[in-house]
């Protein structure tokens, strides 16, 4: 067994344990004991180690703990509000500090009136824990002590990367990876006081479609929240706008990254990823069925333009029409082989000129809004750099000038 698994076990046995006896009964004080030795054991192994707890799902730092699926004790916790659990070797963690965040996690399990003194909410241990905060933190919650920690999406790159590696081999879609990416996304955008939009900056033009998903995600996430949809369809938002361009695991690279624009029967061929991409996805026995929706209607538009072609035209689901406008935002915003990026304004513009034609004119404007209001808490990374400290005030709108040509789109 793992140290961080056997932690977790020795945790929630301390936790009945101290829901069945005394404070001072021998028991008591021996489950305490061990839970400590647990813990030292654990912070050998890692100095920093963090869980989360998301439903059915336990993570520790970047890595799903899949012998822990299903487990009761997680999907408890989430509840709760409990999705965030670190410790931190720097400071010395007592029995007598692990007897009082017991006591926290009862009263919460137990929906018991917790302890709000000021004392008790600001004291410096080297436990933190909280809610992740994707959507619908309550009040109760955002006063809980929250972890955060240092961010880069090294990590959620190479995962990416190697998941389209996985598809391009024929294997099956890797959905425990690519929920764990979701998830510390959604981390990123939360580790401080105010929403952080981590987008990552391209590094070779033939890792456009990893950074491309990466950055379509988290704008998703930020723009579900923002027009007000709660947590769980914020993460399922997320996770259709990581794969939305699976597709493209099934065409060439050379012509991905051809500098020129592409003949007919190119055009063809790339045209074909957003029916590629939703068979890939209904192909997994997983029910992702939003995700291959989104994936075949993201490149539709609302005056029935786009492609593919629907025989029976209709609405496109709200998922596909906020995936569609992070979509254009961050491929306008990337240099490509064939033209330099667009500056923010002139996207921006772009986007509001479509409004009602190729944009949902609702979701345009939410999103226009959004970006200029957010602009100095939209990082733009490298894979290796950490995640900046956010600026609380937000600057006023840029100005915009006259509505750019229609680009070439792919």
């Amino acid at each position: 067994m793992s140290a961080p698994v056997a932690f977790l076990h020795t945790f929630v046995q301390s936790l009945s344990t101290l829901a069945l006896y005394p404070p001072g009964h021998a028991s008591r004080e021996r489950s305490l004991e061990g839970l400590h030795l647990s813990l030292h054991d654990l912070l050998d192994s890692d100095p920093h180690p963090l869980f989360s707890f998301l439903g059915n799902e336990v993570v520790y730092g970047r890595r799903p703990l899949h012998e822990l699926r299903d487990w009761e004790w997680g999907s408890r916790l989430s509840d709760v509000g409990i999705q965030r659990l670190e410790f931190d070797a720097k400071t010395a963690i007592t029995t007598v500090e692990l007897e009082a965040f017991l006591e926290e996690m009862l009263d919460r399990l137990n929906m018991r009136p917790a302890d709000s003194s000021e004392a008790r909410q600001t004291r410096e241990t080297g436990i933190k824990y909280g809610a992740i905060g994707v959507g619908d933190e309550t009040e109760e919650q955002a006063q809980v002590v929250t972890a955060t920690i240092a961010f880069t999406l090294g990590e959620e790159a190479e995962t990416i990367r190697w998941m389209h590696d996985e598809l391009e081999g024929g294997q099956s879609l890797p959905l425990s990876e690519a929920e764990a990416v979701v998830r510390s996304l959604a981390m990123a955008m939360h580790g401080g006081s105010v929403t952080m939009v981590p987008l990552l900056r391209l590094r070779e033009f033939d890792e456009y479609t990893t950074t491309h998903s990466l950055n379509v995600s988290v704008m998703t996430m930020a723009l579900a929240e923002w027009v007000g949809l709660g947590a769980e369809d914020v993460r399922q938002f997320g996770m259709a706008g990581l794969m939305h361009d699976l597709g493209k695991v099934k065409i060439p690279k050379d012509l991905l990254n051809k500098p020129g624009r592409f003949d007919e029967a190119e055009r063809k061929i790339m045209n074909s990823h957003p029916v590629e991409g939703a068979r890939i996805i209904l192909a997994t026995e997983h029910h992702l069925d939003l995700a291959a929706v989104v994936a075949y209607e993201h490149h539709i538009l609302i005056n029935g333009g786009g492609y593919p072609t629907l025989k029976y035209p209709r609405d496109c689901h709200y998922a596909s029409k906020l995936v569609h406008i992070c979509d254009v935002y961050d491929a306008l915003r990337t240099k490509r082989p064939y033209r330099d990026s667009w500056p923010a304004p002139k996207v921006l513009a772009y986007i509001e000129e479509k409004a009602g034609t190729e944009f949902d004119g609702k979701i345009a404007h939410e999103f226009t809004t959004m970006i200029r209001k957010w602009e100095p808490q939209i990082a733009v990374m490298n894979e290796d750099e950490e995640l900046p400290a956010p600026v609380a005030t937000p600057q006023s709108p840029a100005p915009v000038g006259p509505a750019p040509a229609q680009p070439e789109s792919g």
